[in-house]
């Protein structure tokens, strides 16, 4: 990778910095796709107040972005400049069962995770996260759902840190959540999320979180190397309906292929390029646009340069 190494200035900056810096971090193996390039520099604080310390303390001319578990997500060949911030299980892994049904979940929480937290204290609710192969934090950032809910039926605030290292608090109205999106301020790293669930039944939560699995591995690709749902299903249409009617099923880019079991689902066959998978959502936007007259939107995040 051609960027420069500043971990050593960075480290020269926050002399109290107590998080890992690493240079040229490889990001593939962060993600589903198991593709990509390295990050500039990969920061993992070490709590909620070291990550303040290190975003009020960044020269504002260093680009950050932050990345979960990597369901969601294409980071493209070239890698990604500046820092890549990612919040480990450690310092932001924790469930908490509250009062009245509430549940306080740290970011890098996976959301199945948060699921069966729920079931096991008898809370009804979020069973649907177990449908979502992601982590809060990405749950927050694009108001993400599966088999009929979504985060926006279960937050009640959300709080963070944003680029000048200030702590932030978010009311479920401050989330602005629309279909698959937030328009929570882009540059706050979310760390903590409270959730209210209702009263149930913990054998009927655990009976419907089975049923969603079940589902999900019979219509899914959840076994191979893919980042879940690509594109957002448009006013009155079903991407994958759309993209089988242009008759992307199967259709193969390198060895990146559209999955035959689901055709909203991209899949890295082994070998694939960042490139390889990008650009065959891209064909298959154009052969959707050609077939239909509608124009595919990317639900998965692209990051970093060619």
């Amino acid at each position: 990778m051609s960027l420069p190494d500043i971990t050593p200035d960075l480290q020269t900056l926050m002399p109290q910095l107590r998080g890992r810096l690493s240079a040229h971090q490889p990001l593939a193996p962060y993600t589903w796709f198991r593709a990509g390039g390295p990050a500039q520099v990969m920061f993992n604080p070490a709590d909620e107040d070291d990550l303040a310390y290190f975003l009020k303390n960044l020269p504002a001319a260093i680009p950050v972005t932050t990345i979960g578990l990597g369901s969601n997500m294409i980071v493209r060949d070239g890698g990604v400049a500046g820092v890549v911030i990612r919040l480990s299980g450690k310092a932001f892994g924790e469930v908490v069962i509250e009062d009245d049904c509430r549940i306080r979940a740290g970011t890098s929480v996976p959301d199945v995770k948060v699921a069966r937290a729920a079931a096991d204290a008898g809370v009804d609710g979020l069973a649907f996260f177990r449908g979502i192969p992601g982590s809060i934090g990405g749950a927050l950032r694009m108001n993400a759902g599966a088999h009929g809910g979504e985060t926006t039926d279960v937050l009640i605030e959300a709080r963070g840190i944003d680029r000048q290292g200030n702590l932030r608090l978010f009311t479920h109205a401050d989330m602005g959540f629309a279909y698959r999106h937030s328009s929570a301020p882009p540059d706050v790293i979310f760390t903590q999320a409270l959730f209210q669930g209702r009263p149930g039944k913990q054998a009927d939560i655990l009976a419907e979180m089975d049923r969603i699995t079940a589902t999900r591995e019979a219509a899914q690709p959840i076994r191979e190397k893919t980042g879940g749902s690509t594109f957002k299903n448009p006013p009155g249409h079903k991407a994958w309906q759309l993209i089988d009617a242009a008759g992307c099923r199967g259709l193969v880019v390198g060895d990146a292929q559209v999955s035959e079991m689901h055709c909203n689902f991209l899949i890295n066959r082994g070998k694939a390029s960042a490139a390889d998978i990008e650009n065959l959502g891209e064909e298959v936007r154009r052969r959707v646009k050609d077939n239909s007259g509608v124009t595919l939107e990317w639900e998965i995040k692209r990051i970093g340069q060619p």
